[in-house]
């Protein structure tokens, strides 16, 4: 069968492709802890629910606008204005089948052949095949003094006559480091300079811990929203735990946010109904369920921190906010996808290898599951690469022996 060069460019997405073997072991019996994924167990809030609940029982869904519902761009004026303190209009919104395509709607817009964008490591795994999707170029940047901290001059360095965006996922999936805010101060000034578009992935914003709070980009803009080149992509999934729902939005100068619909309406058209009555309900009802869910994960975060830290050898960056942990375990072995398929097979735990994510030797860890789940997780794990654990563990009836240490 013959395929394009692009479609043979593209690799699959290989969370989505560990839930889907986690699903199957699962259906098969097997005792699957999944620590790799980026879903929270808490459900959808009720307000979402209902909302949702009352336009599919009118029994009229329709098509939406290409660019969203007039009552989903209220709410998400709404929110801007009360947790980004900045005034949008209709025309500044574009609403999308979820945050995942609000950023290829960007990408699509403003990228020519061979057109670059800069984004740095550790990066979520879809950025480089969503930048080569829109013909462009990823280039990454990899914090020379080994943290997850890069510098602007580092950013800077790389920009040249082909660069057209920076893309900055804060708090940072997949290792839960928050940017500082000079440095998004640093890079929204940059980019202003340079006349580049400045794509902020804030999916996890309101998910930071330790009475932290993430930085505004708008706080730093000097330009004015309908000529910036700011883009504030956002959704209900991560935040209000509504992953199935797919609804995301970006916040863009009219010019681009107008291409972006057009883009879209020949894509998917406009978002389905439903759902986007189901965000709207969870945006303007009760909002206690975001920090339910903040105060659960960061909690989970403590246990992950504490057990990863006996550990001999293992690294850990304590995370700053999102699902997620991501531990050096190169001590163990240094080729994430054979220690991620290693944990796999012999004590079924599903992690996300760390070269997916633009570094080696690292492996993903999420803790949006149960305590429990988290804390035999970790014991599989230990038990796995520790040669100095009991050389029996039981997973229910089943005695495993470990033979491959």
């Amino acid at each position: 069968m013959s395929l394009s060069q692009l479609a043979r460019s593209i690799k699959e997405s290989p969370t989505l492709k560990l839930n889907e073997t986690a699903a199957l072991l699962r259906d098969k019996g097997e005792p699957v802890i999944h620590l790799g994924g980026g879903e929270p167990k808490s459900k959808a809030p009720i307000d979402a629910v209902v909302n949702c609940a009352t336009q599919l029982n009118s029994g009229d869904i329709k098509y939406a606008p290409a660019d969203g519902l007039p009552a989903m761009k209220k709410a998400v004026i709404r929110y801007t204005e009360e947790h980004y303190r900045k005034i949008v209009g209709p025309d500044n919104i574009v609403v999308s089948s979820g945050a995942k395509q609000a950023i290829m709607n960007v990408l699509y817009a403003i990228l020519d052949p061979k057109d670059e964008v800069i984004f740095p490591a550790p990066y979520w795994v879809s950025y480089p095949e969503m930048v080569k999707l829109a013909g462009g170029v990823p280039v990454i940047v990899t914090p020379e003094d080994g943290t997850f901290h890069p510098t602007v001059r580092e950013i800077a360095d790389m920009i040249g006559s082909y660069t057209k965006a920076i893309i900055i996922n804060s708090p940072n999936n997949p290792c839960g480091v928050l940017y500082s805010k000079d440095f998004i101060a640093e890079i929204v000034r940059l980019c202003e300079a340079k006349n580049l578009y400045l794509i902020m992935d804030d999916l996890y914003n309101r998910l930071v811990f330790d009475g932290r709070t993430a930085p505004n980009a708008f706080e730093f803009a000097t330009e004015d929203i309908n000529r910036s080149k700011l883009v504030i992509v956002q959704g209900v999934s991560k935040m209000y735990a509504m992953t199935g729902f797919r609804v995301g939005w970006a916040i863009a100068n009219p010019e681009l946010a107008e291409a972006m619909g057009n883009i879209q309406s020949h894509q998917t058209s406009g978002p389905a109904t439903p759902s986007q009555w189901a965000a709207v309900g969870a945006l303007n009802g009760v909002q206690y369920s975001i920090e339910t869910l903040r105060i659960t994960l960061e909690n989970n975060r403590n246990v992950m921190l504490e057990r990863l830290r006996a550990f001999a050898g293992v690294k850990v960056t304590k995370p700053d906010g999102t699902f997620y942990c991501f531990p050096d375990f190169s001590a163990y072995e240094k080729d994430s996808n054979k220690l991620a398929r290693l944990l796999l097979d012999k004590v079924r735990v599903v992690t996300v290898p760390g070269k997916e994510f633009g570094m080696e030797g690292y492996l993903r860890l999420s803790y949006c599951g149960t305590i429990k789940d988290t804390m035999e997780g970790l014991e599989r794990m230990k038990w796995a690469l520790d040669p100095n654990s009991p050389n029996e563990l039981y997973l229910g009836e089943r005695r495993l022996v470990r033979d491959w240490l």
